[in-house]
């Protein structure tokens, strides 16, 4: 279902193969205008895949290659970081991320819903969203598995496949609970088999961190600190 070229490999990676895995993020409440224009110029320096930053920063100035690409896309956050929002309000602010530039949305599902088992509402609440931003715009469901069980994992991932959406993400980095581990990263690989994405975010700090998530299944990275992780890794992929 997705349909990003971000890579997959079996093979060693070096810090150009690795920054293609990455979201360089910055969701900071406290982060400024500067702080972004810094992310993006730091994202085209260091070949991430693409930013991730609050839609209250929408649209972004991005710069554009020898090929009228642009360097870098841009994804944004929906229902974040909670995920207490009305289906009807995602969406809106979906639509609104996408009208301003975001290629990409990563939306927060309702976590008590899914500690309630209420995974009909979980599946609800994604396609509301999917319905708002349909393809080409990926759209990313943030599970925060360290606050699920195997089990709960496990469901909340077939209801996103279920509703539409083209990866699963670990967390929001902001949940007191913890952010990605590599069981839920190969579990929720598991689960999707391929045909969905997984998105590893929150406490991913290393190289090692960042290549363990990557052997688990992960397709794509959140990092707020991808420099430090990518100088990690030398040119030649000796790790």
């Amino acid at each position: 279902m997705t349909t990003d070229d971000t890579p997959t490999t079996h093979v060693p990676l070096d810090a150009v193969g690795l920054a293609r895995f990455v979201d360089h993020t910055l969701l900071k409440p406290e982060a400024t205008r500067a702080d972004v224009e810094a992310l993006v110029a730091e994202g085209v320096e260091l070949g991430v895949y693409s930013v991730c930053v609050s839609p209250s920063f929408l649209p972004l100035e991005i710069p554009v290659g020898l090929d009228g690409a642009p360097d870098l896309l841009v994804a944004t956050v929906c229902g974040f970081p909670s995920g207490k929002h009305h289906s009807d309000v995602k969406a809106a602010e979906a639509a609104r991320a996408v009208a301003d530039g975001a290629a990409e949305v990563d939306m927060v599902i309702d976590v008590g819903a899914a500690k309630e088992r209420r995974f009909v509402d979980v599946g609800r609440d994604i396609a509301a969203v999917r319905a708002a931003v349909p393809a080409p715009t990926v759209l990313k469901v943030i599970i925060e598995s360290a606050a699920l069980t195997d089990d709960e994992i496990v469901h909340v991932c077939e209801a996103a496949e279920a509703a539409g959406a083209d990866f699963v993400k670990t967390s929001t980095g902001f949940h007191p609970a913890g952010g990605a581990t590599v069981h839920a990263v190969r579990l929720m690989s598991r689960t999707v088999g391929g045909r969905l994405g997984v998105k590893a975010s929150g406490g991913i700090r290393t190289a090692a961190d960042a290549l363990a998530m990557i052997e688990a299944g992960a397709t794509r990275l959140g990092l707020s600190g991808t420099a430090s992780v990518l100088a990690g890794l030398t040119a030649d992929g000796d790790y």
